[in-house]
């Protein structure tokens, strides 16, 4: 040990004596006759803490350990607390493990997922945000909880829980559940390889969620085919051209709108709509030339799409409402939340949802949808519109040689897909009145009124 000792010779340590303590230039310790190896630190600032000080059986060299600060410890705790440390010295164990593993007992999910997001590099930023978002939702109580104890039976209650009745406690939500379970077992699984006990093995012997493996397994198997049905795409259309209308609107509101025909127009999945930038869209005078460009894709292929002459207007939209704002963003459906974007598309998909006779209707469901009217209302090639959905080609020549990076070659068959939604909604349009969605208090009829005068206002103005 290199640091100055005060006084060669041990002596009482009493509350008296450490009182009359007065600091030095250099930290100091004084060691006590009973038990040897416990003493007390005083820095040149004049902090006093306990230490212990021995040899571990089997070793050559002594440690040192730090119990605790004077005040937080009395005297005689201290000294209780540095003859455990030597007992265990003396039997080979070192301390310091033990209080390794009691730490290591007691951190929380909330810190082992700030760890684990922690890590640069590897972790989508949309993936980041997921994890968030079930971490503050679906395990909101067990946040604070240390992970070592979160038990099986606890995880298969809550699995349960979701399953049946939703986060909300409204609907069913088997495949939320599962999901979120994904999570808490992937940062479980992590637990377990950074927090040892004194043995070198995990702290978590087995992952508590095993316990729903089967139900979670189930719902993975689960194909989704659920869409908005050729039938009714013009009716869907039309609420949406309709409800983008009706003044009442918030801009959030309006910008939630163009995202869901935004998405159903690309196919795009939703964080690559929602949180699409000005940078990555290219508008051209020929809507046959714009495009818009992902990014950081889900499968890592960043990649350049064409637009459709239909999405191409819901981006002009987008560009006059934003140049009408008060100040820019960088995203084309911006939002008034902590993203800067627009996250959520289910409030207007609910209504149009029941509008069209579904129950339930999805972003992703709108990926579905311009798969499935391309290939049965438009007749096209489906391996093109895998390359359009940003899927990885499954063919050994399509993956190994063909360049799918720039798609804007493939205008003609996204622009298919934009005529036969748009003229299906004029049909809709001649058709007899549908429901249309509106505000909280504002009734179907008055809001209909209210669109039809937004359109003759636009009319006389132009």
């Amino acid at each position: 040990m290199k640091r100055q000792e005060a006084r060669a010779t041990p002596t009482k340590l009493t509350k008296g004596y450490i009182d009359r303590l007065q600091p030095g230039t250099k930290e100091e310790f004084h060691w006590c006759v009973e038990p040897k190896g416990f003493g007390a630190r005083i820095t040149p600032t004049g902090k006093v803490s306990f230490v212990v000080q021995g040899r571990i059986v089997g070793t050559t060299s002594a440690i040192r350990i730090t119990i605790g600060p004077y005040g937080v410890f009395t005297v005689d705790q201290a000294r209780d607390v540095a003859r455990e440390h030597l007992r265990s010295m003396r039997m080979g164990i070192d301390p310091r493990d033990a209080r390794r593993e009691d730490e290591a007992a007691k951190v929380t999910l909330r810190e082992v997922a700030d760890a684990f997001l922690a890590r640069p590099g590897m972790l989508k930023q949309s993936t980041r945000e997921e994890m968030e978002r079930h971490l503050k939702t679906t395990f909101a109580n067990w946040q604070n909880r240390a992970i070592a104890g979160i038990t099986p039976t606890e995880c298969r209650k809550r699995y349960e829980e979701l399953a049946t009745k939703g986060v909300a406690g409204k609907r069913p939500a088997p495949g939320t559940a599962a999901f979120a379970f994904k999570i808490l077992r992937t940062l479980i699984n992590w637990a377990m390889t950074q927090y040892q006990t004194s043995e070198g093995e995990p702290l978590i012997a087995r992952n508590p969620v095993s316990i729903i493996k089967d139900e979670m397994a189930n719902q993975a198997g689960k194909v989704r085919t659920r869409h908005v049905d050729r039938k009714q795409v013009g009716a869907f259309w039309h609420l949406l051209t309709t409800a983008r209308q009706n003044p009442q609107f918030s801009a959030d509101t309006r910008a939630g709108l163009d995202l869901v025909q935004f998405l159903l127009l690309t196919g795009a999945r939703r964080n690559e709509g929602a949180a699409l930038e000005w940078r990555n869209v290219h508008l051209e005078d020929d809507p046959a030339n714009c495009s818009w460009h992902i990014e950081d894709p889900k499968n890592k292929n960043p990649i350049t799409l064409p637009l459709s002459s239909q999405a191409v207007a819901v981006l002009r939209t987008r560009q006059a409402a934003d140049d009408r704002a008060p100040t820019k963003s960088k995203f084309v459906f911006p939002s008034r939340g902590a993203t800067g974007h627009i996250r959520d598309t289910r409030a207007p998909l609910e209504r149009f949802a029941k509008s069209i006779g579904m129950d339930r209707l999805s972003a992703h469901d709108l990926r579905r949808s311009f798969v499935t009217l391309g290939v049965k209302a438009c007749r096209l090639d489906i391996a093109k519109l895998e390359l359009l959905t940003n899927h990885v080609p499954q063919g050994v020549t399509a993956r190994h040689y063909l360049e799918t990076s720039d798609l804007r070659d493939y205008h003609r068959e996204v622009q298919a897909i934009g005529d036969y939604i748009e003229n299906e909604g004029g049909l809709q349009r001649r058709r007899p009145a549908v429901q249309t969605w509106c505000p909280a208090g504002v009734s179907v009829r008055a809001a209909a009124c209210l669109a039809r005068t937004a359109r003759l206002r636009g009319r006389l103005r132009g």
